[in-house]
C-alpha cells in the first residue's frame, strides 16, 4: 500500500443518496489543454510580448486556424 492511500470497503451504503443532485443541465466542461514544453515556452514569450495572456494567444491562433479550414473546405 502507498503512503496515505485509503482501502476500499467492501460494501458501501447508498441508500441515503439522491441520484442527479449535483447534475446542471447546462454546466459547461473546461478541460485542461497541455502544451509541449516547447510550444508553450514560445507561446508564453509571444502573449508576453503582446501583452495579453496565453489563453487569449492560444485562443486568437486556433480560430485562425479554424478559419484557414473551413475556407479550404
Amino acid at each position: 500500500m502507498r503512503m496515505g492511500a485509503t482501502t476500499m470497503r467492501d460494501d458501501y451504503d447508498f441508500s441515503q443518496g439522491q441520484r442527479g443532485k449535483f447534475f446542471r443541465k447546462d454546466a459547461v466542461l473546461d478541460l485542461p489543454v497541455y502544451l509541449d514544453a516547447e510550444v508553450r515556452d514560445y507561446l508564453s514569450a509571444r502573449a508576453k510580448a503582446k501583452g495579453v495572456n496565453l489563453g487569449k494567444l492560444v485562443n486568437e491562433l486556433l480560430k485562425r486556424d479554424i478559419e484557414l479550414i473551413e475556407v479550404a473546405k
